[in-house]
């Protein structure tokens, strides 16, 4: 396995992917758009690990200069239970550390239990808070 910074030539795979590892996604969670909008925004936080020249498994970061957020994490269901999705996090807070990072959040649903167990066996804790958010509307319609 190999995690190496996403390349245009890896959409097609990575949008594939997402839509099988998140088939829940909100309908504005294009996986075709968030990766464009990610090759505009420090794209160099945005990973993909492959195994025999295929994708299996992705993470995307940020950096704000306070905080540091992750999303997109996942691992090809064929590919679970080989230390991939850990690797890839380790991957992603070493890259956010070496710019200064502090500290590195991320969301999960509430009932995705397994997702929270992952986390926390790679140190992450519940924190109390309320997430809220908001959806901007867009003149160009994405």
């Amino acid at each position: 396995m190999e995690i190496r910074p996403y390349s245009d030539s890896d959409e097609a795979a990575v949008a594939k992917l997402w839509r099988e590892v998140f088939p829940e996604a909100p309908s504005w969670n294009l996986p075709e758009t968030d990766i464009r909008r990610k090759r505009a925004i420090q794209p160099e936080l945005f990973l993909v690990a492959t195994s025999d020249s295929s994708i299996v498994g992705t993470a995307m970061a940020g950096y704000d200069g306070h905080r540091g957020w992750v999303y997109y994490v996942a691992v090809s269901p064929k590919h679970r239970r080989q230390g991939i999705g850990s690797t890839l996090m380790k991957r992603v807070e070493q890259d956010l550390a070496e710019l200064g990072c502090p500290k590195l959040n991320l969301q999960v649903r509430t009932e995705n239990e397994e997702v929270v167990a992952f986390y926390k066996k790679l140190g992450y804790t519940v924190e109390e808070r309320v997430s809220m958010g908001k959806h901007l509307e867009r003149s160009n319609g994405s």
